[in-house]
């Protein structure tokens, strides 16, 4: 279906329906609604969700299955203040930003200050690294802080909601035409480091819980509602050293399964 979508002419014509706010909202609407709890069974049983790692009684509707919360001990942080650990799960690739522009391999590039709608920050990443997180259907859909430090203020930026599936990203410039959130998160280890959610195709919310705010890792910052989604982080040039088994396998157009709390690589301050 989505290859049909995203790569014939009549598919394109109905994308355009498909990938409107409006839709998402009345989608979101109804799985907030308590006749959507039909769907909960199905939609475990379907993406084999292993429940027993959230809480899961409760629920009055589907996006509260979707937005479960997991138990003590289920994602669990590595504390080492040099360590970094990943946000969300998902599944992750690494690209080097180079003349401001990222260029997956096997996906459409894309230009940083396009991204953030921003050169004044954007130049702040050139040489750095651009890390994405994408969030499929059966993945846990909260994330958190990934150091302490300062988060700044949420800038919010209007779009369509294309999915984040690989064939869309291979025909279309997703990242810089969804709907998506910023904030400028000041760190203590890893210095200033851009984090951005994207939304996707039925996707009802991108529901962050502060404004400017005190983090500390491990605090949850917010959560997803239905769909699959993407977080983005951008790390200024010699901040970060990623795990080479994620770069080696990023450098061949895979990505690389990770959760919420695993250390994925080492603050380059560790090395100074």
């Amino acid at each position: 279906m989505l290859e049909i979508l995203y790569g014939t002419i009549i598919g394109r014509f109905f994308l355009k329906i498909l990938t409107h706010p409006l839709l998402s909202k009345i989608a979101g609407a109804f799985l907030d609604s308590r006749a959507s709890k039909l769907l909960i069974a199905p939609f475990v049983r379907a993406n084999a969700i292993d429940m027993s790692q959230f809480y899961s009684e409760g629920f009055t509707c589907f996006n509260d299955c979707f937005t479960r919360r997991a138990k003590p001990g289920k994602r669990t942080f590595d504390m080492d203040p040099m360590a970094f650990s990943s946000p969300c799960d998902g599944l992750l690739s690494v690209h080097e930003i180079d003349s401001g522009t990222v260029i997956p391999v096997k996906q459409s590039s894309y230009n940083i200050a396009r991204l953030l709608h921003s050169f004044k920050i954007a130049r702040h990443y050139e040489g750095g690294y651009c890390l994405v997180f994408r969030l499929c259907v059966d993945h846990y859909h909260r994330y958190a802080y990934f150091d302490n430090g300062v988060k700044g203020e949420n800038h919010f930026i209007h779009g369509k909601l294309h999915t984040v599936r690989p064939v869309a990203l291979e025909k279309v410039p997703v990242f810089t035409e969804n709907c998506r959130e910023f904030t400028v998160m000041r760190t203590e280890n890893f210095g200033p480091v851009t984090q951005m959610e994207v939304g996707a195709m039925f996707v009802g919310k991108i529901r962050n819980f502060h404004g400017r705010h005190v983090m500390h890792r491990g605090e949850e910052k917010g959560y997803f509602c239905y769909g699959g989604s993407t977080i983005i982080l951008l790390f200024e040039k010699d901040r970060l050293c990623i795990d080479d088994n994620i770069l080696k396998a990023s450098a061949r157009g895979e990505e690389t399964p990770v959760v919420m709390g695993e250390k994925l690589g080492t603050s380059i301050k560790a090395f100074r």
